[in-house]
């Protein structure tokens, strides 16, 4: 009966994985938006609704995590990289309002670039997240996580050219604080990345 009552486990994996496809497919549409601006509106509305739906899945983990006796990670650890995983589509869905709010309607290929940076990074935290049920995949979980270091690191390069060169060519004042808003909200999605890739490095240390 108690047994009954108090988990052991619960469903945190699946609930990490189904966050994950979640941080991908925002993404995905963040890519769109900085490629083509046809179908702005429901690329919006698609990122607002991707967000929504990780939010709920945020919510059911720590909702499980209060209703679990015997976690399968430290409850810290787990709570912070729900927490973190969800920054990253907060920021996402941040970065698709601003373009529409701004009334933005065109493009430059540090934005694109930029974009296509958190596509790549939010495909690692989804296989490195997926790897987690096992800890003998301890090693392809940080070299995986070393490669989202390499792609912040990479982020943040195109950040800062992209910055000096809007400085010094853009004469519209506008189209400066438009572009210098959407640069930061990307990188800053490459950042949380990282984060999740250091929640994930310490989870591997304190199990190894």
């Amino acid at each position: 009966m108690f047994g009954r009552l108090m988990p052991t486990e619960g469903k945190f994996f699946e609930l990490f994985n189904q966050h994950a496809e979640l941080c991908v497919k925002g993404a995905t549409e963040m890519v769109a938006i900085m490629t083509n601006f046809d179908d702005l509106e429901n690329r919006v509305h698609a990122v607002e609704s991707i967000e929504k739906q990780a939010d709920k899945v945020t919510h059911s983990t720590v909702d499980l995590l209060h209703k679990t006796f015997i976690t399968p990670l430290d409850r810290d650890d787990i709570l912070h990289l729900i927490t973190r995983m969800d920054d990253i589509l907060d920021l996402l869905e941040d970065a698709a309002q601003t373009v529409s709010l701004y009334d933005i309607k065109n493009t430059t290929p540090e934005a694109k670039r930029l974009a296509e940076l958190c596509l790549l990074a939010t495909e690692k935290v989804k296989v490195a997240v997926g790897l987690l049920h096992n800890m003998d995949n301890s090693p392809q979980i940080l070299a995986i996580c070393a490669e989202i270091d390499r792609l912040e690191a990479d982020a943040d390069h195109v950040m800062r050219a992209a910055m000096s060169k809007l400085f010094r060519d853009e004469p519209d004042v506008r189209n400066l604080i438009k572009f210098k808003a959407i640069y930061e909200i990307l990188e800053t999605v490459t950042d949380r990345c990282e984060d999740v890739a250091n929640i994930l490095q310490g989870i591997i240390v304190e199990n190894a």
